[in-house]
């Protein structure tokens, strides 16, 4: 297989704790996945990315790593681990883990040593410590705000501050120290080793940070967002990627509006490739995402990277739920109880988006459920919720947890095949998931499962180059892969084809495709 598998892949996200319970607690975890492996092959993409399996107090769902060559109890061992790994490569299914190098867990050895050995130490220089502001240093060291809301420092009893960018359980790295550098070269080849085809990278533009700690100031550069000293650590870790034989792969999550900066984390010594997080922000608006085509495509063709396509992760609300709104964009500050969705519109624009990210030119990443078209689950009881971004809006933000409910896999009631021995998932599921489980949609023509799996066969016949057709009527998009002609109907009215269908994301009325329908045509 191509050691550039990675350039048209489609990789398939786990998010382990609600993908498929193996020992019958409530919880999915490493077992679950290994019986599932099956479906994720007939399904038809070519890689899993794993969120955090690490050993973790899971403050904030094991984005607070405890042991980084390890695996949590929840989730099985470091040896199923590494059998899943096998099992899934027998399979043609590249397994990708995800690596958190922005901060640690509180109850990380280096962070409790930090705190043992006290201030001044050895130990604390492996962190951020300050002495406070004002007075008695009751101020913190400055004034920048948390990625979860809220100040991102913590005082200890001893006066001192630590800085955590997300939750106080997550105290962050020091990156110019050569320790956590070195850590984490050790880190990339442990996975390596054991067969891992690539790693994903959270928060990869936030590590460095201005050694004064300095406040956020208008006009100068950023203390702590997409630093240039990043691009040397990136270079550090593509030496390391390199090194193996296939070459592994580094793909970052990075969070860059600017798109000549954002380029610069895929040149060719640094990351093969990175989340385009424009895309999935966009509003279902067809001069709004061929905006973000154009841009997307135009950012990556100087340094001669592939696009990356997503819809809907583990952190932003469910394409079905988001494309039936008033609003269709997706943006964290703007996510509140309540609000008005019609879920047969957002399915139709769901699987229209579907066929549309399938048919562009690069990777694309598909979250877990997705391809069963589920929503978003607004109605979690309150007191079942876990995301540290709900507690920390004060109870205003809804949280992440709507997208993370374990999947349903058959049967007509809850638990619906997730886990067994009448044990309750650590989430609850709606009662009305029965016609949205994998086995109801394996066999339905019409469901999403369906369009998901054709659509995958299919996606490799789009092979040849992207162009738009410039005579498009207005609100359609309209693009050719090669011998494929791509049609996304945006507007209020039928489109009438010229071509024949491949593939629809809906039925046809009259040879015409309606409104929020996607085809693809010879």
């Amino acid at each position: 297989m191509s050691e550039q598998w990675w350039r048209n892949a489609a990789i398939y996200q786990v998010y382990p704790r609600s993908f498929a319970d193996g020992n019958g607690d409530g919880i999915g975890d490493l077992a679950g996945v290994r019986a599932k492996l099956p479906y994720l092959a007939e399904l038809g993409v070519d890689a899993i990315w794993f969120n955090p399996w690490y050993p973790s107090p899971m403050a904030d769902g094991g984005y607070d790593v405890a042991d980084y060559r390890g695996v949590d109890p929840l989730f099985g061992t470091l040896a199923e681990a590494e059998q899943l790994i096998e099992e899934a490569a027998a399979l043609g299914l590249r397994t990708i883990v995800d690596i958190v190098p922005n901060h640690v867990s509180d109850q990380h050895p280096w962070f409790r040593a930090a705190l043992a050995a006290g201030i001044g130490s050895p130990e604390r220089d492996l962190f951020h410590f300050r002495p406070g502001r004002g007075a008695d240093g009751e101020l913190p060291p400055n004034d920048w705000k948390s990625e979860f809301g809220g100040c991102p420092w913590t005082r200890l009893p001893d006066g001192q501050w630590y800085l955590h960018l997300f939750a106080a359980a997550q105290p962050d790295l020091n990156w110019d120290h050569p320790a956590v550098r070195q850590e984490h070269l050790d880190i990339l080849a442990f996975w390596f080793d054991r067969g891992a085809a690539g790693v994903r990278i959270d928060s990869a533009g936030l590590l460095t940070k201005d050694p004064d700690l300095a406040d956020v100031e208008p006009g100068r550069p950023h203390p702590y967002v997409d630093r240039d000293d990043l691009h040397d650590i990136y270079r550090s870790w593509r030496a390391v990627a390199d090194s193996y034989s296939p070459p592994r792969v580094l793909i970052g999550e990075i969070w860059v509006p600017d798109a000549e900066r954002f380029a610069r984390y895929l040149r060719p010594d640094e990351m093969h490739t990175a989340f385009n997080f424009d895309f999935l922000a966009r509003p279902w608006d067809a001069a709004a995402l061929r905006e973000s085509i154009d841009t997307t495509l135009a950012a990556h063709a100087p340094v001669g990277a592939p696009a990356t396509w997503v819809l809907a992760n583990h952190d932003v609300t469910r394409t079905v739920t988001r494309y039936g709104r008033e609003d269709t964009r997706f943006q964290f500050a703007t996510k509140t109880f309540g609000t008005p969705t019609d879920l047969a519109l957002g399915r139709r624009r769901a699987r229209a988006a579907a066929l549309l990210t399938l048919a562009l030119p690069g990777a694309l990443y598909l979250y877990q459920g997705e391809e069963l078209g589920l929503p978003e689950v607004e109605d979690l009881p309150l007191d079942t919720l876990q995301d540290p971004m709900h507690f920390r809006s004060g109870g205003t933000d809804p949280g992440r947890d709507g997208c993370r409910v374990p999947l349903p896999w058959e049967g007509a009631h809850p638990p619906y095949g997730f886990t067994r021995d009448g044990k309750a998932p650590w989430l609850p599921q709606p009662l009305d998931w029965a016609a949205l489980t994998a086995e109801a949609q394996g066999e339905d023509p019409a469901s999403m499962l369906t369009l998901y799996r054709r659509a995958f066969r299919l996606r490799h016949e789009l092979g040849g180059p992207f162009h738009w057709d410039e005579d498009a009527p207005e609100n359609v998009l309209a693009f050719h892969r090669g011998d494929i002609r791509c049609l996304v109907n945006l507007s209020p009215s039928p489109l009438p084809l010229d071509g024949e269908p491949l593939l629809t994301s809906g039925p046809l009325t009259d040879g015409h495709l309606p409104p929020d329908t996607a085809a693809w045509l010879r």
